[in-house]
C-alpha cells in the first residue's frame, strides 16, 4: 500500500490481513460468529466484507489457517 505523507513524500508499507467477502448475510453472520468464538477482532470494511487487520487478531487467525506469508 502506498501512503502519502506530505509534500511528495510517499512510503510503502505492507502488513498481513484477512478479508472475507461474501454477498450472503447468513454466511457473513456465521463467519463473524466463528471469529467471535475464536477471540478474533473483526469488523465490516464494506457491507459484504469482513476484515481482520489488528496484529493480534491476525496472529490468532494464523494459528488456525496458517500464516499468509
Amino acid at each position: 500500500m502506498r501512503r502519502s505523507w506530505g509534500e511528495g513524500v510517499e512510503r510503502w508499507y505492507e502488513y498481513p490481513r484477512y478479508l472475507f467477502v461474501n454477498n450472503s448475510a447468513d454466511i457473513l453472520w456465521l463467519c463473524g460468529q466463528t471469529l467471535d468464538q475464536l477471540g478474533v477482532a473483526w469488523r465490516f470494511s464494506k457491507p459484504n466484507t469482513i476484515s481482520v487487520t489488528r496484529k493480534e487478531a491476525v496472529a490468532r487467525l494464523d494459528e488456525f489457517v496458517g500464516p499468509k506469508y
